[in-house]
Protein backbone atom coordinates (compact mmCIF):
# COMPACT_ATOMS: atom_id res chain seq x y z
CA UNK A 1 0.00 0.00 0.00
CA UNK A 2 1.29 3.75 -0.83
CA UNK A 3 2.42 5.63 2.05
CA UNK A 4 0.51 9.05 1.56
CA UNK A 5 2.42 12.32 3.03
CA UNK A 6 0.37 14.05 6.86
CA UNK A 7 -2.47 14.49 6.39
CA UNK A 8 -3.13 12.00 4.00
CA UNK A 9 -3.56 8.32 4.38
CA UNK A 10 -4.91 5.04 1.97
CA UNK A 11 -6.90 2.22 3.81
CA UNK A 12 -9.14 -0.35 2.88
CA UNK A 13 -13.08 0.86 2.81
CA UNK A 14 -15.12 -0.67 5.59
CA UNK A 15 -18.95 -0.45 5.72
CA UNK A 16 -18.83 2.85 8.21
CA UNK A 17 -17.29 4.68 5.26
CA UNK A 18 -20.33 4.18 3.02
CA UNK A 19 -21.86 8.08 3.43
CA UNK A 20 -18.69 9.57 2.70
CA UNK A 21 -18.03 7.87 -0.20
CA UNK A 22 -21.61 8.47 -1.46
CA UNK A 23 -21.33 12.02 -0.64
CA UNK A 24 -17.79 11.90 -3.06
CA UNK A 25 -19.42 9.70 -5.70
CA UNK A 26 -22.88 12.37 -6.16
CA UNK A 27 -19.97 15.07 -6.68
CA UNK A 28 -18.22 12.63 -9.06
CA UNK A 29 -20.57 10.93 -11.68
CA UNK A 30 -23.73 12.03 -13.24
CA UNK A 31 -25.37 8.44 -11.52
CA UNK A 32 -24.22 8.01 -8.77
CA UNK A 33 -23.91 4.71 -7.04
CA UNK A 34 -26.14 3.70 -4.26
CA UNK A 35 -25.41 2.42 -0.48
CA UNK A 36 -26.27 -1.02 -1.46
CA UNK A 37 -24.09 -1.67 -3.96
CA UNK A 38 -21.02 -0.61 -1.83
CA UNK A 39 -22.35 -2.82 0.79
CA UNK A 40 -22.53 -5.53 -1.28
CA UNK A 41 -18.86 -4.84 -2.49
CA UNK A 42 -17.87 -4.70 0.62
CA UNK A 43 -19.72 -7.48 2.36
CA UNK A 44 -20.68 -9.84 -0.13
CA UNK A 45 -18.18 -9.66 -3.25
CA UNK A 46 -15.32 -11.74 -2.73
CA UNK A 47 -14.16 -10.19 -5.64
CA UNK A 48 -13.70 -6.34 -4.69
CA UNK A 49 -11.14 -4.73 -3.58
CA UNK A 50 -12.25 -1.25 -2.48
CA UNK A 51 -9.60 1.88 -0.68
CA UNK A 52 -10.52 4.99 0.77
CA UNK A 53 -8.46 7.84 1.03
CA UNK A 54 -8.64 10.05 4.16
CA UNK A 55 -7.34 13.69 5.48
CA UNK A 56 -7.18 14.49 8.64
CA UNK A 57 -6.96 17.47 10.54
CA UNK A 58 -8.46 19.40 13.93
CA UNK A 59 -11.67 17.43 13.97
CA UNK A 60 -10.57 14.10 12.68
CA UNK A 61 -10.43 12.39 9.37
CA UNK A 62 -12.58 13.19 6.20
CA UNK A 63 -12.87 10.82 3.20
CA UNK A 64 -11.92 12.50 0.26
CA UNK A 65 -11.41 9.69 -1.60
CA UNK A 66 -11.97 5.82 -3.14
CA UNK A 67 -10.96 3.52 -5.66
CA UNK A 68 -11.50 0.10 -6.18
CA UNK A 69 -10.64 -3.02 -8.64
CA UNK A 70 -12.50 -6.59 -8.89
CA UNK A 71 -10.22 -9.84 -9.44
CA UNK A 72 -11.68 -11.81 -11.55
CA UNK A 73 -9.31 -14.89 -13.42
CA UNK A 74 -6.15 -13.43 -13.06
CA UNK A 75 -7.43 -10.23 -14.32
CA UNK A 76 -8.07 -6.62 -12.55
CA UNK A 77 -10.83 -4.59 -13.12
CA UNK A 78 -10.09 -1.01 -11.91
CA UNK A 79 -14.15 -0.20 -11.15
CA UNK A 80 -13.85 2.94 -9.95
CA UNK A 81 -11.70 5.93 -9.02
CA UNK A 82 -13.22 8.96 -7.54
CA UNK A 83 -11.94 11.81 -5.76
CA UNK A 84 -13.79 15.63 -3.91
CA UNK A 85 -13.87 18.30 -5.92
CA UNK A 86 -12.20 20.35 -3.65
CA UNK A 87 -8.73 17.86 -3.53
CA UNK A 88 -9.20 17.25 -7.61
CA UNK A 89 -6.05 18.58 -9.45
CA UNK A 90 -3.65 17.56 -7.06
CA UNK A 91 -2.69 14.38 -7.76
CA UNK A 92 -4.87 12.72 -5.47
CA UNK A 93 -6.87 10.81 -8.06
CA UNK A 94 -2.96 9.50 -9.43
CA UNK A 95 -2.23 8.46 -5.32
CA UNK A 96 -5.59 5.95 -5.66
CA UNK A 97 -4.84 4.63 -9.10
CA UNK A 98 -1.33 4.09 -7.70
CA UNK A 99 -2.08 2.53 -5.03
CA UNK A 100 -4.84 0.23 -6.83
CA UNK A 101 -2.01 -0.91 -9.04
CA UNK A 102 0.50 -1.75 -6.25
CA UNK A 103 -1.89 -4.15 -4.54
CA UNK A 104 -3.13 -5.53 -7.82
CA UNK A 105 0.74 -6.36 -8.64
CA UNK A 106 1.05 -8.10 -5.31
CA UNK A 107 -2.13 -10.42 -6.83
CA UNK A 108 0.37 -11.21 -10.39
CA UNK A 109 -2.50 -10.36 -12.69
CA UNK A 110 -2.66 -10.94 -16.25
CA UNK A 111 -3.64 -7.05 -16.94
CA UNK A 112 -5.29 -4.52 -15.63
CA UNK A 113 -8.51 -3.06 -17.40
CA UNK A 114 -10.76 0.03 -17.13
CA UNK A 115 -13.31 1.70 -18.54
CA UNK A 116 -13.53 5.84 -19.34
CA UNK A 117 -16.16 8.30 -20.67
CA UNK A 118 -14.45 9.33 -24.04
CA UNK A 119 -14.70 12.85 -23.00
CA UNK A 120 -12.83 12.41 -19.82
CA UNK A 121 -9.21 13.45 -20.62
CA UNK A 122 -7.96 14.23 -17.92
CA UNK A 123 -8.39 10.42 -16.46
CA UNK A 124 -7.42 9.28 -19.94
CA UNK A 125 -4.13 11.20 -19.53
CA UNK A 126 -3.11 9.49 -16.32
CA UNK A 127 -3.64 6.34 -17.46
CA UNK A 128 -1.95 7.19 -20.05
CA UNK A 129 0.90 8.01 -17.50
CA UNK A 130 0.54 4.58 -16.13
CA UNK A 131 1.16 2.55 -19.71
CA UNK A 132 -2.65 2.03 -19.80
CA UNK A 133 -2.90 1.57 -23.77
CA UNK A 134 -6.49 2.00 -25.75
CA UNK A 135 -7.47 -1.41 -26.51
CA UNK A 136 -10.93 -1.12 -27.59
CA UNK A 137 -13.92 0.79 -27.68
CA UNK A 138 -17.33 -0.02 -25.77
CA UNK A 139 -20.27 1.57 -27.87
CA UNK A 140 -23.20 3.63 -26.02
CA UNK A 141 -21.36 2.04 -22.41
CA UNK A 142 -22.48 5.10 -20.10
CA UNK A 143 -26.64 4.42 -19.83
CA UNK A 144 -26.71 7.90 -18.37
CA UNK A 145 -25.28 9.73 -21.38
CA UNK A 146 -24.95 7.49 -23.89
CA UNK A 147 -21.92 8.15 -24.41
CA UNK A 148 -18.88 5.48 -25.15
CA UNK A 149 -16.08 4.16 -22.83
CA UNK A 150 -12.60 3.37 -23.77
CA UNK A 151 -11.06 -0.04 -23.02
CA UNK A 152 -8.18 0.29 -21.76
CA UNK A 153 -5.09 -2.13 -20.45
CA UNK A 154 -1.92 -2.96 -18.76
CA UNK A 155 -0.48 -5.96 -19.78
CA UNK A 156 1.34 -7.91 -17.14
CA UNK A 157 2.81 -9.95 -19.75
CA UNK A 158 3.70 -7.48 -22.05
CA UNK A 159 5.55 -5.47 -19.33
CA UNK A 160 7.79 -7.65 -16.99
CA UNK A 161 9.06 -4.61 -15.49
CA UNK A 162 5.99 -3.15 -14.76
CA UNK A 163 6.07 -3.91 -11.10
CA UNK A 164 9.11 -2.20 -10.36
CA UNK A 165 8.45 0.60 -12.18
CA UNK A 166 5.27 1.41 -10.45
CA UNK A 167 7.56 0.74 -7.12
CA UNK A 168 9.91 3.63 -8.16
CA UNK A 169 6.98 5.88 -9.10
CA UNK A 170 5.73 5.85 -5.71
CA UNK A 171 9.04 6.51 -3.94
CA UNK A 172 9.17 9.14 -6.35
CA UNK A 173 5.64 10.69 -6.00
CA UNK A 174 5.50 10.69 -2.31
CA UNK A 175 9.29 12.08 -2.04
CA UNK A 176 7.58 15.48 -4.32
Amino acid sequence: MLTLPHPYTLRPMVVADIPGVLAVDSLSFPTPANEQLFRHELTDNQLAHYQVLLRADATGETLVGFAGFWLIAGEIHISTIAVHPDERGRGRGEWLLLNLLLLACALNPLLVTLEVRRSNTTAQALYHKYRFEEVGVRRRYYRDTGEDALLMTVDFAAQPDYCAWLADRATALVAA
